[in-house]
């Protein structure tokens, strides 16, 4: 018994990573496996959720996708689904889907790129991974390859919720609130090294704000309120307004609203 407490704290301390903003986490899975389950829930979601044909709202979500990946290398896979709820989710594997019920919160090039770099942030920083080590560590043994082969099954349900994509497979199971805050930061950063124009991600949220939907308070809730979440990217503003002039002054500045409005 003694020597297998030993062996269990030997798995979890070499399994201690550091998030991009210094926090201490839990990684239990190897990335390898994460692009994997990555790639194959994406394609679930591509079988269950239709994809929208519309060229140019197609060329306007990865035109703004693109300058955002850009600054953090590797192939992106874009798909824009045609559902009416505002998400958007990103996956390990180089993956990011947007709904088009986004498009109506995020009203400009600016806006729609903090939603996506928030979501690339969520990658970057391995919160699946860590939410999915968590899981493994309490509940000893998700099968995730097995869950995986049954998106619609209780266990399914468990892992695509553990990897963001519980709006479409009706398990809601929102990343923490230190997730979120660390995704907002990092996410205001990527955007404004891309050239977007940070400020906007303040009136991304006051859009989220006024969408509709009572918002609960903050102590019941797994995620930041709307009105923290504003403070705290205010604080940060400064830092991502001067890597914004830095962008501007490499030559980065997105011009994806014109595809929006049929400029190109």
């Amino acid at each position: 018994m003694k020597k297998a407490a030993v062996l269990l704290l030997g798995i979890v301390m070499s399994a201690c990573a550091t998030s991009p903003l210094g926090r201490n986490q839990l990684m239990l899975l190897p990335e390898s496996q994460m692009a994997m389950l990555g790639d194959q829930s994406f394609a679930a979601v591509k079988r269950d959720v239709p994809v929208d044909p519309d060229r140019q709202a197609n060329d306007y979500v990865r035109c703004v996708a693109d300058a955002v990946t850009r600054e953090v290398g590797g192939s992106w896979e874009v798909v824009l689904f045609r559902q009416d709820s505002p998400n958007a989710f990103a996956l390990p594997g180089g993956k990011i889907g947007v709904h088009t019920g986004m498009l109506r919160i995020a009203r400009n090039q600016d806006q729609l790129a903090t939603v996506l770099a928030h979501e690339v942030a969520h990658v970057l920083s391995r919160h699946a991974n860590e939410r999915l080590s968590q899981q493994v560590a309490v509940q000893q043994g998700l099968n995730a390859m097995q869950a995986l082969a049954d998106p619609s099954s209780s266990s399914g349900k468990t892992l695509m919720g553990l990897l963001g994509l519980g709006a479409q497979y009706g398990i809601l199971m929102p990343y923490s609130r230190t997730q979120e805050s660390e995704a907002d930061l990092l996410g205001l950063d990527l955007m404004a090294r891309a050239g977007f124009d940070p400020r906007q991600s303040i009136e991304l949220w006051n859009n989220m704000a006024n969408s509709g939907g009572g918002q609960p308070i903050e102590f019941l809730s797994t995620h930041p309120s709307h009105a923290t979440r504003m403070q705290d990217l205010a604080k940060r503003m400064p830092r991502a307004l001067d890597l914004q002039r830095q962008a501007a002054a490499q030559g980065h500045r997105p011009q994806c609203d014109g595809i929006r409005a049929g400029g190109g």
